[in-house]
């Protein structure tokens, strides 16, 4: 139990500072943690004129391949719908530009390390 609160704990902490880290080149923050019936987007942010979907994956002590290659094509599509659920309750479905991007988060020697792949997947 008290490893799953921990691990629970550290993806909490890298997807806040992984939002603070996609700030700092630029994005706005929409939305953090959106759920409905499909899944769950980590994070909703603005990128100029482009609503970006994120999926942030953290692993302590793995390399960066091991966080990416976890989203399959079932995970895909599951950020797919839900993000395009998103866009039609927010009546943005045929108004905007977006893209789905993935942050890998690596703790190594007690800091954060961030790999972020744009436009990781259609």
């Amino acid at each position: 139990m008290k490893i799953e609160y921990e691990r629970h704990r550290f993806g909490k902490h890298a997807e806040e500072q992984t939002c603070k880290y996609l700030q700092k080149q630029g994005l706005k923050l929409i939305e953090s943690n959106y759920r409905c019936n499909y899944g769950e987007i980590d994070l909703i942010m603005q990128d100029k004129d482009c609503i970006v979907f994120v999926e942030v994956r953290a692993r302590a002590g793995q390399n960066f391949l091991d966080g990416l290659e976890s989203i399959d094509s079932s995970k895909q599509s599951k950020i797919i719908k839900t993000a395009t659920y998103y866009l039609q309750k927010t009546k943005q479905l045929n108004e905007v530009f977006c893209r789905f991007d993935v942050v890998a988060v690596k703790l190594l020697d007690g800091s954060l390390q961030f790999h972020w792949i744009q436009d990781a997947f259609t």
